[in-house]
């Protein structure tokens, strides 16, 4: 029998497993330019990534005046499912997942997504039955407060020092902290891991290949 360190291993999605994060940064500008307001850098475009849609907007875009925050939203929604379908996991991750299904790892999904946008992705990619479990920001509650997490605890019955949570953004570190978890920090996503030292995850990997292997090693 292997020996787990960890019970469920919760993963965020964009820029974690899928590679949209260039696509989410090119939406939201373009909906920000649609509406005539400052549109924002790449670095702070990609920086909300992992917020609920309505927080990382005003956040990326503060010019906007409130009562325009549905039609930047619906913009940001036109803009981003012209190219929803071209998106793809990175490299390495469908290996890695059923690795851990393997082992015995209960897996599951925190994101910023929408449900209805999780659920269209996991279809697009052939995920279903992969995940044991999922939350997203508008069912829950927006990166970082733990209410995901706690939420996915409650569901399995797992204390939080056997949950691991694995994301791209401070706000994934975050949340892992706020909810009394272990993370797990990855570098090829939207935030420069320069930022992640301070919330201690247990390893930074620098590629999904690096990630499969730590999780083999020590989750």
């Amino acid at each position: 029998m292997t020996l787990r360190r960890f019970d469920l291993i919760a993963f965020d999605w964009d820029g974690t497993l899928f590679d949209s994060t260039a696509i989410i940064v090119r939406s939201i500008q373009e909906a920000v330019r649609d509406l005539g307001c400052t549109v924002p850098t790449d670095e702070a475009a990609a920086w909300v990534i992992g917020m609920a849609l309505p927080q990382a907007l005003a956040h990326a875009a503060p010019d906007v005046p409130r009562e325009k925050y549905v039609e930047l939203s619906n913009r940001y929604r036109y803009h981003y499912l012209q190219h929803q379908d071209d998106l793809s996991l990175f490299d390495g991750v469908l290996p890695m997942l059923h690795g851990l299904r393997e082992r015995g790892h209960l897996l599951a999904v925190a994101t910023g997504k929408s449900r209805r946008g999780l659920d269209h992705v996991l279809h697009q990619v052939q995920l279903r039955g992969m995940f044991d479990a999922s939350r997203t920001a508008d069912e829950t509650a927006g990166k970082p407060h733990p209410l995901m997490l706690q939420e996915l605890m409650a569901e399995f019955d797992v204390a939080p020092g056997r949950v691991l949570m694995i994301g791209d953004t401070t706000h994934d570190l975050e949340m892992a902290r706020a909810a009394g978890c272990a993370s797990v920090g990855v570098g090829y996503g939207a935030h420069d891991i320069q930022g992640f030292g301070a919330l201690e995850p247990l390893y930074i990997a620098p590629s999904v290949a690096e990630l499969h292997r730590w999780l083999h090693a020590h989750a």
